[in-house]
């Protein structure tokens, strides 16, 4: 059975800061999107650059790479801003997950989860 205080909801994560390496912020949760069939949480989508809200680029980033860490209030990872100026983005058109999700998971797994 789950502890309570260990769920959250989805729209309180918005706006939670990405911390790398030396608790540097790199962005933060601009929203959490979820697998209908399989009810988890499958990626957040980082907004990342920009100056207060103008500019930002938005990166679908796997959840699993994420870590929430209580002093900082938000969550780390271990990708930096260099690897995600390299990411598919999460554009201003209707983004197709189907499609995408492969490519995204590729991305991901051969760098930062399977490192060598």
């Amino acid at each position: 059975m789950t502890d309570q205080s260990d769920l959250i909801a989805s729209d309180k994560e918005a706006g939670k800061a990405i911390y790398g390496a030396e608790n540097k912020k790199i962005g933060s949760i601009e929203s959490v999107m979820i697998d209908k069939d399989s009810g988890e949480i499958a990626y957040a989508v980082l907004s990342f650059g920009g100056f207060f809200g103008v500019g930002d680029e938005h990166y679908p980033v796997p959840w699993k790479l994420l870590r929430y860490d209580s002093e900082l209030g938000g969550y780390r990872s271990d990708i930096n801003g260099n690897r995600l100026k390299g990411a598919p983005k999460h554009g201003s058109e209707l983004y197709d997950w189907t499609a995408r999700r492969a490519e995204l998971d590729d991305y991901y797994n051969d760098v930062v989860i399977r490192p060598g």
